[in-house]
């Protein structure tokens, strides 16, 4: 019996090196597949996990960086306060990759100041917002996020109107702006890898059911209604930079090509009217369309590369912070009196 040969990414490194522990999640909760598809996308990416950094709040969905990429770093905050830690370690170690991990009440309530501030200083970093409309892990109370209307298995519907975090990071000029599904896998992957490949805040909001508080179909964050009232902007491909675009099946309808920091191609096929992800008065305009007929619009949703970065506003050292030795960070003597005396009258 001939045995299967283990596929290695372009680092030679089996995806099993990218996985990690036995998810404690319910079966079939959305939250489960977009840690498959991280795993999938730091693998295709050929992402080093000793360079990657996930970091998280509290919640069903902070819980789940202990299911992917055992191998690196990692640290689970208080909620809502996986942005501050996730700041202070970014600027001590500008280099590795961030992979933020919160949920609906860890961003949408507790968390939203920091989430604002996060994007404000367009920090380096990947923040996935895992968003069932429910606090699943104190018996399923509605969520800041959840559309008026909409009802869960059990419970009167909801009155109050929803917190767009799209929308709110598009007013506040986030660079990369995502809304997909857990159900959608291929469309999850390629903005998934785009977002790693984007230079600053990149933002995926991802409609994940509730099998547990929300599976039913009068709720606007069940399985069955988001498959039918999905309202996708186009469909995406990504291509890697080491992958030459020739080699890459072209799409048949008109498509457009974004070309991201690390040399990737975002393509953008449009498949319904046309959208332009650099335009954030039509990004807004599309989801606020969806949003009368109680739909979700997924895609790339806003697009910018030509903001700096937080670190690069501060004007760190290309060098990160913990590399430096002592004589580097600490100045001599005259350069100390030189400053100290700068500041006098």
């Amino acid at each position: 019996m001939s045995l299967r040969p283990i596929q290695l990414n372009v680092i030679d490194l089996p995806k099993g090196d990218y996985t990690g522990g036995k998810s404690s999640l319910c079966p079939g909760c959305g939250h489960d597949q977009i840690s498959n598809i991280i795993i999938q996308a730091a693998w295709e990416n050929g992402i080093a996990p000793e360079t990657i950094a996930k970091m998280s709040g509290i919640g069903c969905s902070s819980k789940t960086p202990a299911y992917f990429l055992g191998k690196s770093h990692g640290f689970n905050t208080v909620h809502g306060r996986m942005p501050s830690v996730t700041t202070g370690a970014n600027m001590v170690n500008k280099d590795l990759t961030f992979i933020g991990v919160s949920g609906d009440g860890d961003t949408a309530s507790i968390g939203i100041g920091q989430f604002v501030h996060a994007i404000r200083r367009n920090l380096n970093m990947v923040y996935i917002v895992e968003n069932n409309g429910v606090y699943g892990l104190t018996k399923g109370q509605y969520s800041a996020t959840v559309e008026k209307g909409s009802k869960k298995k059990k419970g009167i519907t909801n009155e109050n109107p929803p917190i767009d975090l799209c929308k709110m990071a598009i007013n506040l000029g986030c660079g990369f702006v995502a809304r997909s599904f857990s159900g959608s896998k291929k469309q999850l992957t390629a903005l998934m890898r785009a977002a790693l490949s984007h230079k600053g805040m990149a933002v995926i909001d991802v409609i994940s059911p509730c099998v547990t508080f929300a599976n039913n179909d009068e709720s606007y964050r069940s399985y069955n209604y988001v498959k039918a009232n999905d309202d996708e902007l186009h469909s995406v491909d990504y291509i890697p930079h080491f992958t030459p675009v020739e080699e890459v099946e072209i799409p048949e309808g008109e498509f457009k090509d974004i070309k991201l920091f690390d040399g990737s191609t975002l393509r953008l096929e449009t498949i319904g009217d046309d959208h332009d992800p650099s335009d954030a008065v039509a990004a807004l305009a599309a989801i606020h369309e969806a949003e009368k007929e109680n739909r979700h619009v997924t895609g790339l949703l806003h697009y910018n590369s030509e903001m700096k970065t937080a670190d690069e506003a501060l004007d760190l050292t290309q060098k990160p912070l913990v590399d430096l030795a002592e004589n580097e960070m600490r100045p001599s003597k005259d350069v100390l009196e030189e400053i100290n005396n700068s500041f006098r009258v």
